[in-house]
């Protein structure tokens, strides 16, 4: 029971935790931001080669 007590007192391992918890955020937003550039960019093409393609330019 005195270890349990200790191991839930102890401060040492939240600095880990508090930057894991920092990165997996920054992470979040990284994949967030670059899959919506990416769909950006795929409409953008999508509706060029349409345009291409109804001027007859394949």
């Amino acid at each position: 029971m005195r270890r349990i007590r200790q191991f839930f007192r102890a401060e040492h391992g939240t600095t880990s935790v508090e930057y894991a918890v920092m990165l997996a955020s920054i992470l979040l937003v990284l994949i967030a931001g670059v899959s919506l550039f990416g769909n950006a960019q795929s409409g953008s093409w999508f509706h060029i080669d349409s345009e291409l393609q109804a001027h007859g330019i394949n």
